[in-house]
């Protein structure tokens, strides 16, 4: 049975999507020559959608920021306006087209975007509102990064602006747009499933979406020569010509000296993308994909360099016939010319190939490569599932280790398992080490890029993580403990890798969660939340032994954190059963507190009164 692929299949939907909504394309299409009028921005209604255009060419000097090779620079290269959500899979936040930030930060900061854009939020509060930002060329870029902006604002359900964002879903519709992020703002676009936010209109000889893979200061003076014409101020007179013609042969040298992948270059897709030709259009939402697909559709081999100069001036500025010809050709439908492949995929390949006219079979046997990659991560993530779901076994038998540890009256699980005085602790020990093994596989896997992108994202691993951490942290903390016999700090020395990254797993989801909105707990949980309690606990004894007076702020801050967890009602109860670890810890240390302690302390009040049980 074949393997389903991502490759191409969720463009295919969005491609009949905009084959059923084709005067949207038009219209947005349409708003954006409109926006051209403008220095800044439109906005305009039309049948309950409104649309938000960015001019194509103002501020070409402004784009042309050579401050590093390729014009790459922070997402908040002086500026707040982006929080710290766009962040890569290592916690580095994105990079982007300093010259299109530029742009962007000039609407944001210097026009009445936001108040109109506002305005019109308040005054739809009765129904669902549809905005679509939309943009040509430059306008593009900068239709982009509001769309992010927005995104932005809706998941931390806050804004400066007192925009009300939470039933906005911003839609963005780009033309001839060149690229604006790394591979880092694809990854936490991936992350948030904003992919299919994005839809980016390219004709195949246009050289705008592909400019930015070569060098900045390679481009510079032959874009700023051509955008007259593109604006029509100039003809296209020989001194353009041979400007587009330098301007293509740089970019052609990027590709060429990584052998058509595009490894300098900072700049990675993201979206979807649907790459037209007189043939039709194929739409593709692989990362990966379309960067090939944006080397392999402009050099044809069946047209000549001076053909693809000519139609690299018009193709840009000519969306509307690329629009009407791609919509004829898909309403019309196209025929394979050979049906010989058993394999539905390949078939799916070839008419996506044949609608851009790219009949290369290398470019064919690439994407089937590419497929063949996705279809391992999906069976990959189904093998991982298979595994977690045998792994359950081995959770429950735990859970049952911990409840029959507090029935016993020994101090609770974690006590028992570090003092290992019962075969059922060694039993334990035993599955401790399998569910290890396990997650040390699945973030191996996750680091080696083995997984698909928002693997990290997807609520049954964090869930799934966030329980195994939870249950069994505790267990290696107090391994970590008896083996060091109190020597080492588990939270500096001793902490597995595998906890780490999914504490910020769930940390990155929670983000998510908290904008939605959280119920407080009335009840104490089955496991503690901060699976590095007992490491806490384990340092406050370690303090206390050197003396109250050589450690006070070090033991008065584990009093507060213990307090605040008592009161969020995010500890469990058998950290207070007798001969518990932390208990040890609360009789020794009220023993050695001043009398006036007592009057003041909050933990004391709790303790004393067993306040802890709700």
């Amino acid at each position: 049975m074949e393997t389903a692929t991502q490759t191409f299949t969720a463009g295919e939907e969005i491609a009949t999507f905009l084959v059923s909504y084709r005067f949207l394309l038009h219209k947005a299409w349409e708003e954006s020559l409109r926006a051209n009028s403008s220095k800044s921005f439109t906005l305009n209604e039309h049948e309950d959608v409104v649309y938000v255009a960015f001019p194509s060419f103002h501020g070409i000097e402004d784009f042309m920021v050579i401050e590093s090779e390729y014009g790459e620079g922070n997402i908040q290269t002086g500026n707040e306006v982006f929080s710290g959500c766009l962040k890569g899979n290592d916690d580095q936040l994105a990079l982007v087209h300093q010259g299109a930030l530029k742009i962007f930060l000039y609407i944001m900061e210097n026009t009445d975007f936001k108040k109109k854009l506002q305005i019109y939020i308040n005054s739809k509060q009765k129904k669902p509102k549809s905005i679509i930002f939309v943009g040509h060329s430059l306008g593009g870029a900068v239709a982009t990064l509001v769309t992010l902006w927005v995104l932005e604002k809706r998941l931390k359900q806050s804004s400066p602006f007192c925009i009300t964002l939470k039933d906005v879903n911003p839609f963005c519709i780009t033309f001839g747009c060149p690229l604006v992020g790394d591979e880092r703002l694809v990854e936490a676009v991936g992350r948030e499933h904003w992919g299919g936010n994005f839809c980016h209109v390219v004709s195949k000889h246009d050289i705008v979406p592909r400019m930015l893979l070569a060098p900045l200061e390679s481009i510079a003076q032959p874009l700023i020569a051509i955008f007259p014409y593109w604006q029509g101020i100039n003809a296209p007179d020989a001194f353009i010509q041979d400007a587009c013609r330098t301007l293509l042969n740089n970019v052609f040298d990027s590709l060429r000296e990584s052998n058509g992948v595009v490894k300098k270059s900072p700049y990675r897709p993201f979206g979807t993308y649907v790459f037209c030709s007189s043939n039709g259009a194929a739409c593709i939402e692989n990362s990966e994909t379309v960067l090939k697909m944006l080397h392999w559709t402009i050099q044809s081999q069946e047209t000549s360099l001076d053909e693809i100069v000519q139609d690299c001036l018009l193709e840009h500025i000519r969306y509307g016939s690329v629009l009407k010809n791609v919509m004829q050709n898909s309403i019309r439908g196209r025929k394979l010319v050979n049906f010989n492949s058993e394999s539905s995929y390949e078939m799916r390949i070839s008419l996506q190939l044949e609608a851009v006219g790219v009949q290369d079979d290398h470019v064919k046997l690439a994407l089937l490569n590419l497929g063949r990659t996705e279809n391992k991560h999906s069976a990959d993530v189904s093998n991982l599932a298979i595994k977690l779901s045998k792994k359950n076994c081995t959770r429950v038998e735990l859970e049952w280790y911990k409840e029959c540890c507090e029935k016993d009256d020994i101090g609770g699980y974690y006590d028992s398992f570090k003092n290992q005085n019962d075969k059922r602790d060694i039993d334990a020990n035993g599955r401790r080490l399998k569910l290890g093994e396990f997650w040390d596989e699945l973030i191996e896997m996750w680091e080696s890029h083995a997984l698909p992108s928002d693997f990290r994202t997807q609520n049954k691993w964090v869930n799934a993580g966030m329980t195994y951490r939870e249950l069994v942290e505790p267990l290696d903390i107090a391994y970590y403990y008896r083996k060091s016999e109190g020597k080492g700090n588990y939270l500096s020395d001793g902490r597995p890798h595998r906890h780490k990254v999914l504490q910020k797993w769930m940390e990155d989801k929670d983000k998510t969660r908290e904008a939605e909105g959280r119920v407080a707990r009335t009840k104490l949980p089955f496991l503690i939340p901060d699976s590095c309690f007992w490491a806490h606990v384990e340092e406050a004894l370690k303090d206390l032994k050197q003396g109250l007076h050589q450690r006070k702020e070090c033991l008065q801050k584990f009093e507060d954190y213990v307090t605040k967890l008592i009161n969020d009602r995010n500890i469990s109860s058998y950290v207070f059963l007798e001969r518990s670890s932390f208990m040890r810890w609360w009789q020794e240390y009220r023993q050695v507190q001043f009398p006036e302690w007592k009057l003041t302390s909050p933990l004391y009040k709790i303790m004393e009164t067993a306040s802890w049980k709700g």
